[in-house]
């Protein structure tokens, strides 16, 4: 009898925590309440829409933003525009349970005045990735989920970090946003991760995470290492002043595909991968000068 009351107990209190509302506060101090894990689920940013799939909800996507192209089944999903030209109506008729949004995306409150619910966060640091990745497991139902997620991807930028040849640690950073004049800025996710691999930044932390710089600045501050877009930097040398940079005239170049490019700028599931693809170009300059 003892044993049935106390399976009874147990019963009970699953099925009251199951009954208990999911709440949220999203990165504009918003507080959201729901009945249950969201079932249609839009995502206006691609990595938003990474860390759905990561943490196992992706069957619960219906939509996504414009440049969303990862995992390859997110093809088929139908694409509703970007931050500031989002699809208002074609979202709507989606009839999403929720909207997950950047902070910054001002066509989202078209949305909200529609009553649909978004839920709008912040990605410019490790912080913030980490943060998300709590905020949306909570919301699918999953709460452990993200942490485990985000312990894989600190693993992996510490295995990352260990492959940078001792000889650049130190050495001074140039990362390029889509040919520039944009810059990755040390407290940015990009620079976050590059200051954990053991590396330099040419951007002072007092010009944001994501400066427009000039290109005197650039020539000025003389980077040991550029990195960015790969189509990008075949004209460097054609830049006026560039030419006469050590980096660019010895070819201390990390270049990277539009795919590779996509993981090291999106802060989502697979900052980890952009680690290691940045400690295995700093791993070939490594062995190139050693030799």
């Amino acid at each position: 009898m003892l044993r049935r009351l106390s399976a009874l107990c147990a019963l009970l209190l699953a099925t009251a925590a199951l009954a208990q509302p999911i709440v949220v506060r999203d990165d504009r101090g918003i507080e959201h309440r729901f009945a249950a894990p969201p079932r249609r689920i839009v995502t206006m940013l691609p990595s938003l829409t990474e860390i759905v799939w990561v943490l196992g909800a992706g069957p619960r996507l219906v939509g996504v933003d414009r440049y969303s192209n990862w995992p390859e089944p997110v093809a088929e999903l139908p694409h509703l525009g970007g931050m500031e030209d989002a699809q208002i109506e074609a979202i709507a008729a989606l009839k999403p349970d929720v909207v997950l949004a950047s902070t910054s995306s001002r066509a989202m409150d078209r949305l909200q005045a529609l009553g649909l619910r978004v839920v709008r966060l912040k990605s410019d640091s490790h912080d913030d990735l980490r943060r998300a990745l709590q905020l949306i497991a909570q919301l699918l139902g999953t709460p452990d989920a993200g942490a485990r997620v985000w312990d894989r991807i600190r693993r992996d930028v510490d295995a990352a970090a260990a492959r940078v040849p001792p000889a650049l640690r130190g050495q001074r950073v140039y990362f390029e946003i889509d040919g520039g004049p944009y810059a990755a800025g040390p407290a940015s996710f990009i620079g976050e991760t590059l200051t954990q691999l053991h590396m330099g930044n040419i951007v002072p932390a007092s010009l944001g995470a994501f400066p427009k710089l000039n290109p005197e600045f650039v020539v000025r501050a003389r980077p040991d290492i550029v990195m960015g877009l790969r189509s990008e930097q075949a004209a460097l040398a054609r830049r006026p002043g560039w030419g006469g940079l050590a980096a660019v005239r010895e070819q201390r170049l990390c270049g990277f595909d539009a795919a590779q490019f996509d993981v090291l700028v999106r802060p989502g599931p697979r900052l980890g991968e952009g680690a290691a693809q940045l400690a295995d170009c700093l791993a070939g300059l490594g062995k190139a000068t050693a030799r």
